[in-house]
């Protein structure tokens, strides 16, 4: 085994809340008000879109159809070779879905502009599923580990903006520097009173490792989804709602159906204009007790089945005690770039005024 690379879970796509936009020649980050699921590639646009999440914005918009009042039906067709709905594959009928929701929307379209009234449509049922794209706020997700400290890495962390490199990883209690030397144990004082950390360029860096949980996107029982982070507020909600849960749970975490939320909040140093972070929870319309009796149930037969729940959190704590840092020098760049920018950003009066209040967030983002 190689030393010094350390083994994080495998990594099959992104969640972000936020993207790198270009302007005055520097690319600089930017935040959003809802979640994106891209893959690991990269084109000219920026990172590609996951198929999860078109999938689940689909799904949030047949929701949002339905409670405004209009019935979404799969087609009342099916290929030849599939005589009944239930036989088609998942995939097929998601489509089949899709089809006949497009087909709806532009029937209603269709009577508007001809100031016909559609039979049982509500006025702005299509509204805004017409103009833009549905936001994306909440994920269904279960997570790999029982163990808070595994789905979630957080510590205090100060790279090199020139070279991407991190000179220096720690708790608030040790750190690991990079210096003369090697790599050297120390004492870490945090960013308030390091004098390495003077510049500002040194501050909380949390990675959230999580499966997206749909039929959809069960190939890989081990595959996760990193949601990269320098927020204090989702990093803090995070860990505590993990913490509690487990706890809740009798220790059966990873058993328990969950999603992240995107809330927001404002505060003086915001200056009163929102600022999200995320937050985890039992999913949506299931009740405590009902998501722990079905993580018991979930446990006990994955026990039958030999999976081995503990072993695989020692292989992974095995893993992280590996190397210094959690991301190879190509996504470090990357993540230099997207929450380290440097200091001389350019001054709000230079901005657009649609843009400043996404500085100012920018600017309250280690909250």
């Amino acid at each position: 085994m190689i030393k010094g690379l350390m083994m994080t879970p495998p990594v099959v796509g992104r969640i972000s809340i936020g993207r790198v936009v270009e302007r005055n020649g520097k690319r600089l980050p930017e935040k959003d008000d809802e979640f994106t699921i891209t893959t690991q590639v990269q084109s000219r646009n920026g990172w590609m879109l996951h198929p999860m999440d078109g999938i689940l914005r689909r799904e949030l918009e047949d929701r949002q159809l339905m409670a405004n009042g209009v019935e979404v039906k799969e087609l009342a067709y099916l290929p030849e070779e599939l005589s009944a709905p239930a036989q088609a594959p998942a995939t097929l009928r998601s489509k089949l879905a899709k089809r006949a929701t497009d087909a709806k929307k532009t029937q209603a379209v269709a009577s508007s502009s001809s100031n016909a009234e559609p039979d049982n449509v509500p006025e702005d049922a299509f509204s805004k599923t017409s103009t833009a794209r549905t936001k994306l706020r909440s994920i269904p997700v279960k997570v790999l580990f029982n163990d808070p400290d595994l789905n979630l890495r957080a510590n205090y962390t100060l790279f090199d903006r020139t070279t991407a490199r991190p000179i220096c990883v720690g708790d608030g209690q040790t750190c690991k520097r990079v210096t003369a030397k090697g790599i050297e144990s120390m004492s870490c004082e945090g960013p308030d009173l390091c004098a390495l950390a003077i510049d500002g360029g040194c501050k909380p860096f949390g990675r959230f490792h999580v499966r997206i949980d749909h039929p959809e996107c069960q190939a890989d029982a081990l595959s996760t989804f990193v949601l990269r982070t320098t927020s204090i507020n989702s990093m803090r909600t995070l860990l505590t709602r993990m913490q509690y849960l487990q706890a809740v749970s009798g220790g059966l975490l990873s058993f328990l159906p969950l999603e992240i939320r995107l809330r927001a909040k404002s505060t003086t140093m915001s200056r009163r204009t929102p600022i999200y972070y995320v937050d985890l929870g039992i999913r949506d319309g299931i009740a405590l007790d009902a998501a722990i009796g079905q993580a018991i149930s979930t446990a006990e037969h994955d026990c039958k089945t030999g999976r081995d729940q503990d072993a695989l959190e020692q292989a992974a704590r095995t893993g992280y005690a590996l190397g210094l840092f959690e991301e190879l020098s190509a996504e470090a760049a990357e993540i230099v770039q997207e929450f380290y920018p440097p200091s001389d950003e350019p001054a709000a009066a230079d901005v657009p005024a649609d843009v400043q209040p996404r500085m100012r967030q920018r600017e309250v983002s280690h909250e």
